[in-house]
């Protein structure tokens, strides 16, 4: 993190999600998935709150529409939110008791300007006092939160089917990396929608399952 954010550091810009990589040689693992529907969604999540635990942070990515709240409210869900999850672009974040024992933070940065506002949101602290957080828009105010994350970064790639996204995964940080196998071994091969595309590359529609 940014030793002094304090000033009037500006945001970038809310540019789209950058494509899929792969990861290299002492590079971050990266992984992305194609769901055909919703229910592909609430599976990924579900997989993803499996693993979750407090003081985690998500920063969720994609362009408008992309699914960014979709995935949270999916993720809520599985934690046993038992509030509606909407969406907290005006009120910037949102508290959701969860049946694990913390607290889920949902916050929005898209109408922020400057990196200052984002430290106000005093997301570390909060995490460091016991919640988990999604950030939706998160890759904008990254240097202003922690280090230890893990990216979702959501598209549609085929704007013909509106249902299909991409999920793509990649965690930064000693305690996500440490648990990327486990989190991997939830999103393993099985029953349902969602569809690894090893290597970043593209799946053919023949090796869809």
């Amino acid at each position: 993190m940014t030793d002094d954010l304090s000033g009037p550091v500006p945001l970038p810009d809310r540019a789209p999600a950058a494509p899929a990589g792969t990861a290299g040689a002492g590079q971050v693992p990266v992984l992305r998935l194609v769901v055909e529907d919703l229910a592909g969604t609430r599976r990924v999540a579900a997989a993803l709150a499996e693993v979750l635990t407090a003081g985690d942070l998500v920063l969720l990515t994609g362009d408008l529409g992309a699914g960014k709240t979709a995935f949270t409210q999916a993720l809520a869900a599985e934690l046993g939110v038992a509030e509606v999850v909407t969406s907290p672009t005006f009120t910037l974040v949102r508290h959701y008791p969860t049946e694990r024992g913390f607290v889920l933070l949902h916050a929005d940065i898209y109408r922020l300007e400057q990196l200052a506002e984002v430290v106000d949101l005093a997301l570390p602290e909060a995490l460091e006092d016991g919640a988990a957080a999604v950030v939706e828009w998160g890759e904008r105010g990254a240097p202003a939160l922690l280090d230890e994350h893990l990216s979702v970064t959501l598209a549609s790639p085929d704007p013909v089917a509106e249902t299909r996204r991409s999920i793509e995964l990649s965690p930064a940080g000693d305690p996500w990396v440490g648990r990327w196998p486990a989190l991997l071994a939830r999103l393993g091969p099985g029953p349902g929608p969602a569809v690894a595309v090893p290597d970043g590359g593209a799946r053919s529609e023949g090796d869809r399952r």
